[in-house]
């Protein structure tokens, strides 16, 4: 019981940490219309600024490096969308391909930090709160406060003035335009504050994990998104509070199906190929379920006109 309730505690953890990459997604994809495939390097790049910074004896620092980090990440894809013409898709690619040399240039040419004997937020945490009744509950506890924190930022981020321009520039970039509204100023702040959140994330994961790896952020972009669309399909289209939380709702709902799924014993190469169904699943079935009620009814008049 005690081994099923820590599988639990690590997925729940482990989908707040990714409830980070889906509120960032859902400020550049939902909010702004674009779909910034960079988020994999990105997420591996806040991963190894953080690991080196915390390694160097600086573990909120580290925090701060890789969001910082994020921020320039996301300052590259939107220059090179808003002022050298270059298609968003493309932009993300281009941005996330650049990404693997700068982050293993960033981990000293190694494909992996080790972070055993570092310290990190969490050991701090940790320490803080021994002897508490939270003690075994140190890193769960820095997550919340994490995406606690994210995520009233970005509910009072979308109430400001350049929020309400960015969630103008996603639904009328001509109306943004007529109404001397700069889309491209819009789009370069979203892209960095998106990009904040994807490096926060990979430094919370690397230093949850004591390790930095080269690949970590691979299919996070395809994650985040199957996350979002689980968060669209229970929450609907409410009010920005309440679409939040379904992204946070979704990452951690996504997670728990993984675990699942990886409690089925499958083998560790067979591990992209789960993650892959599940993503085609959680996309196929809002699909059934709005086409059924149609396929319903031409069910009812095939039967209807075979009767007489």
């Amino acid at each position: 019981m005690d081994a099923f309730i820590l599988l639990i505690q690590t997925a729940l953890e482990l989908g707040l940490i990714m409830s980070l990459v889906v509120m960032a997604l859902y400020l550049s994809y939902s909010m702004l219309d674009v779909c910034d495939l960079s988020t994999d390097g990105c997420y591996t790049l806040g991963a190894a600024v953080g690991a080196m910074v915390a390694i160097s004896g600086h573990p909120y620092l580290a925090i701060l490096a890789a969001m910082g980090a994020g921020i320039l990440s996301g300052f590259i894809t939107a220059i090179l969308q808003t002022k050298m013409g270059v298609d968003s898709l493309i932009a993300g690619i281009v941005v996330n391909t650049g990404l693997y040399s700068i982050n293993m240039a960033i981990m000293g040419g190694k494909a992996l930090q080790n972070m055993n004997t570092t310290e990190t937020v969490f050991t701090k945490m940790e320490d803080l709160l021994e002897g508490s009744f939270l003690s075994k509950q140190s890193d769960l506890v820095v997550i919340l406060i994490a995406v606690a924190v994210v995520a009233v930022i970005l509910m009072l981020f979308l109430k400001t003035r350049m929020g309400l321009a960015i969630r103008a520039t996603g639904n009328n970039p001509a109306m943004v335009k007529s109404s001397s509204i700069n889309p491209a100023i819009t789009t370069i702040v979203g892209l960095c504050v998106a990009n904040a959140f994807t490096g926060l994330a990979g430094c919370l994961m690397a230093q949850s994990q004591k390790y930095a790896d080269i690949n970590m952020g691979t299919g996070t972009v395809t994650i985040a998104l199957a996350s979002l669309l689980i968060g669209r399909t229970i929450f609907g289209r409410l009010k920005i509070p309440m679409q939040i939380v379904g992204a946070i709702v979704g990452a951690i709902l996504f997670r728990l199906a993984y675990t699942a799924a990886l409690r089925l014993q499958f083998p560790a190469y067979m591990l992209k190929l789960i993650s892959s169904v599940i993503v085609v699943l959680i996309i196929f079935c809002p699909y059934i379920v709005k086409k059924y009620p149609a396929f319903k009814r031409r069910l009812m008049m095939a039967k209807a006109k075979g009767g007489r």
